[in-house]
């Protein structure tokens, strides 16, 4: 056999030894082994993650990529040479190889081919013609796609994400929770059903393709169930966005890196600290998870939002460190405003997660309020009594917060998760004090029922004053949560839920309320 036929011969035995395990997919079909990522075309083998000068098969992968350039590995930079392939990708990597050989043999300048070296290549090329031409097929229909959204598209740097909200919503209960309860004023609870919407458009630019412009416009009629309507923030939804279908500019923020380990954000409007502390529960998305505002996440880092500077740090794959500090009246320069001398919260979080299935992250909050002329004081984001809102009155008031958080994913289809938040709040004006606690656990039941639902279930007590110098809260409501997210499509969404609040603004002389509604969500 000439030397030519000799490598061809080497070049087949080693695909087939490398990629061991070849399954029969077709058209339509997937094989569950093989990740579906994109490949990409290597140069050296020290360009896969996962491969090893001691691995038995390194010196076959280093002559068929390093000599012969015929062999990809998978975008993230692994090969998974332990993984099955199909014979679409077999039939890649051979053609890359058989073209390889081909032009060894068209630049040959020795006698050394044969006709037997040339039959074997068409034998080669023939048996996998099938599969060639679907490869063939398939590039020809992207290069089309691609012109065409080349064509186009909005913009080269920037994609529009849209995100809809359909709600249908009611609150049920006797009497209203009426924050004046000693005059003994048991207002009737007069309540209509709701059918609302919310719709965000978020146009996210990259100019380098690691940094993020994100620019949010929102508008939206979903009512907020809180004081005005019950008489309590308790009763509140996750969704809520009354704008009363004016647009508006809801999130102005820029993220890039720093070196490998180090994320900037620098927000001009709307930023959130849980931008930064990103909650681990999986209830937290308002689109998708828990149907109330109270069994989204720990009510501590809902504070303030607005301008600010926001870090992360990644210590290593197990932890992450965040900073933020926020401003929500940045843009006004007089009293009481401004950047440094208004409303502001400075935060520390650390999240640790020694495997995937098991996080925990604990967070604390610096927050001032200047009180008097700025926005009002509102130390549990709206989730709590009124009296842990503001426990001092709309006055100067300084807060010092901890929150812990835990999720476990116990199997792929059962998580638990819970929190507990604890504020330690004071006045400099009255020289009162207080303190506030509220904590929750959650279920949660991925793929229940079909891939891609949810179910969800969230216990908790809503911020309470436990201590105070002036007025604490005496009773003990509790949030009872229960929804099921149907995945209708990829892009489409429905869940109905329901919670019970039970002695509304922890008061026992008010009226359990119960709050059901119907979210469908639209994502494209």
């Amino acid at each position: 056999m000439s030397n030519v036929c000799k490598k061809i011969t080497f070049l087949s035995s080693l695909l087939f030894s490398t990629f061991p395990t070849i399954s029969p997919t077709f058209a339509g079909e997937t094989q569950l082994d093989t990740p579906q990522k994109e490949l990409a075309q290597l140069t050296s083998v020290s360009q896969l993650s996962d491969i090893l000068p001691t691995d038995w098969a390194f010196q076959a992968l280093q002559s068929l990529v390093e000599r012969y350039g015929c062999i990809a590995g998978y975008s993230n930079g692994s090969y998974l040479g332990n993984s099955a392939m199909s014979r679409y990708e077999f039939a890649a990597a051979l053609n890359t190889c058989l073209a390889k050989i081909q032009e060894i043999i068209t630049t040959a300048k020795d006698s050394s081919i044969t006709k037997v070296d040339l039959d074997l290549i068409q034998k080669l090329q023939a048996k996998f013609s099938a599969e060639l031409s679907i490869i063939r097929n398939r590039v020809e229909t992207l290069e089309s796609h691609t012109s065409n959204l080349a064509a186009n598209q909005f913009a080269t740097t920037t994609k529009l994400e849209a995100e809809v909200i359909i709600g249908a919503a009611g609150v049920f209960g006797e009497t209203v929770a009426d924050k004046d309860d000693h005059l003994n004023n048991n207002l009737d609870l007069n309540t209509n059903l709701t059918l609302a919407q919310r719709v965000r458009l978020n146009f996210l630019t990259s100019f380098t393709g690691k940094d993020e412009l994100n620019i949010r416009l929102e508008s939206g009629n979903i009512p907020e169930f809180d004081e005005n309507i019950t008489g309590t923030g308790m009763t509140r939804l996750g969704f809520d966005e009354d704008t009363n279908n004016n647009i508006g500019l809801d999130e102005v923020y820029y993220a890039f890196p720093i070196g490998d380990r180090i994320k900037t954000t620098i927000a001009i409007t709307e930023m959130e600290l849980n931008d930064i502390a990103k909650p681990i529960n999986p209830l937290a998305s308002s689109d998708s998870g828990a149907v109330s505002r109270f069994g989204r996440y720990n009510p501590i880092v809902r504070g303030i939002d607005g301008t600010g500077l926001g870090i992360n740090y990644q210590i290593n794959n197990n932890t992450n460190f965040g900073f933020a500090y926020l401003t929500n009246n940045a843009a006004l320069p007089t009293e009481k405003n401004g950047l440094f001398n208004g409303n502001f919260a400075a935060l520390g979080n650390v999240t640790y997660q020694p495997t995937h299935n098991l996080g925990i992250a604990f967070t604390y909050i610096h927050t001032y309020y200047a009180g008097g002329g700025a926005s009002d004081v509102n130390l549990t984001g709206s989730t709590g009594s009124l009296t842990a809102r503001s426990p001092f009155g709309n006055v100067s008031t300084t807060a010092n917060s901890f929150g812990l958080e835990t999720s476990w994913r116990i199997n792929p289809k059962f998580i638990v998760s819970g929190w507990v938040g604890y504020t330690q709040a004071e006045s400099p004006v009255t020289n009162d004090n207080a303190e506030i606690l509220n904590y929750a656990i959650s279920l949660a039941f991925p793929d229940l029922g079909s891939e891609g639902n949810l179910a969800g279930l969230v216990v908790g007590m809503p911020p309470k004053v436990i201590n105070s110098s002036l007025l604490a809260d005496h009773d003990t409501s509790l949030h009872i949560e229960g929804f099921y997210r149907f995945q209708v499509t990829e892009n489409i969404s429905i869940t109905p839920g329901i919670f019970l609040i039970t002695n509304p603004e922890h008061n026992a002389n008010h009226d359990s309320l119960l709050v059901g509604t119907i979210r469908t969500s639209l994502e494209f």
